[in-house]
């Protein structure tokens, strides 16, 4: 018997830039133009000021680790225990939930402020997820 697949993202006409951005390679995010308040996740309107004059941009991909839990319990579909499933900061500011990879599924291993660098994981021809590994020095 097969093994269950990942679950899949469902992209919305409001989400679509950003799924097209994993897809090519790039972390896209939504700044208002009225407030310069950078957002995740993306949204038609700006959640600090409600403006619904907002730009897509290409983020940097880097990020610090903000909070994680290391999860040991029989996975989720597609996923292999232990995971870490975390919190980062996005240099631009916002924070993203997402999963820690290329390293150690280890408190030791997962310092809190670490730096770390974007890595798209493609699921298929229209998903391509944003994950996040150490940086390299």
């Amino acid at each position: 018997m097969a093994e269950a697949a990942r679950a899949r993202p469902m992209p919305t006409p409001e989400t679509q830039h950003f799924w097209d951005g994993t897809r090519a390679g790039e972390l896209r995010l939504q700044r208002c133009d009225a407030c310069d308040q950078v957002y995740f996740p993306p949204r038609p309107f700006c959640p600090a000021c409600g403006s619904r004059k907002v730009s897509v941009f290409a983020a940097t991909g880097k990020a610090t680790l903000y909070s994680y839990v290391i999860n040991h319990r029989p996975a989720a579909p597609g996923f292999t225990p232990p995971y870490a499933i975390a919190v980062v900061t996005l240099a631009e500011g916002p924070r993203m939930m997402t999963n820690i990879v290329d390293c150690p599924q280890t408190p030791e291993a997962l310092v809190l402020d670490m730096p770390l660098q974007v890595k798209f994981e493609k699921l298929d021809d229209a998903i391509t997820l944003p994950l996040f590994a150490p940086a390299k020095a």
